[in-house]
C-alpha cells in the first residue's frame, strides 16, 4: 500500500506565507511526478503546481512568481511554498504522485487526504 500524508495547511492572512508538505510511504518502487492540486469551494480541482522526475516543473498562471514546489526524492517528499497568499488561494490542497510499487508494474496516480488553506483577514 501507498500512503501520501501531508501538512501544513492552516489560516492565513493576505500576503502571508504557507508551506506544505506532502511525504509518500509505504511499496514504493519509483516515483514519476509529484504534484498539488486544489479545489476551491464551488470550482473543480485545478492543478496548482508539479515536479517532474527529471525535475522540470508545471505551474499554473495563478499562481506564477508566488509559489514554489520542490522535491526531495531521498525522502519522497514534495514541497510548496506559498508565498504572498491571496484569498482567491483559499481551497482544499491535494497532494499526487504517481508511483510504480515495483519495477515493471504499472504506474498508478495516489492522492493525500487534502488540507484546508485558508486566506482571510
Amino acid at each position: 500500500q501507498v500512503q501520501l500524508v501531508e501538512s501544513g495547511g492552516g489560516l492565513v492572512q493576505p500576503g502571508g506565507s504557507l508551506k506544505l508538505s506532502c511525504a509518500a510511504s509505504g511499496s514504493i518502487g519509483s516515483i514519476n511526478n509529484m504534484g498539488w492540486y486544489r479545489r476551491a469551494p464551488g470550482k473543480q480541482r485545478e492543478l496548482v503546481a508539479r515536479v517532474i522526475s527529471d525535475r522540470s516543473t508545471n505551474y499554473a498562471d495563478s499562481v506564477k512568481g508566488r509559489f514554489t514546489i520542490s522535491r526531495d526524492n531521498a525522502k519522497n517528499t514534495v514541497y510548496l511554498q506559498m508565498n504572498s497568499l491571496k484569498p482567491e488561494d483559499t481551497a482544499v490542497y491535494y497532494c499526487n504522485a504517481v508511483i510504480q510499487q515495483s519495477w515493471g508494474s504499472p504506474y498508478y496516480d495516489y492522492w493525500g487526504q487534502g488540507t484546508q488553506v485558508t486566506v482571510s483577514s
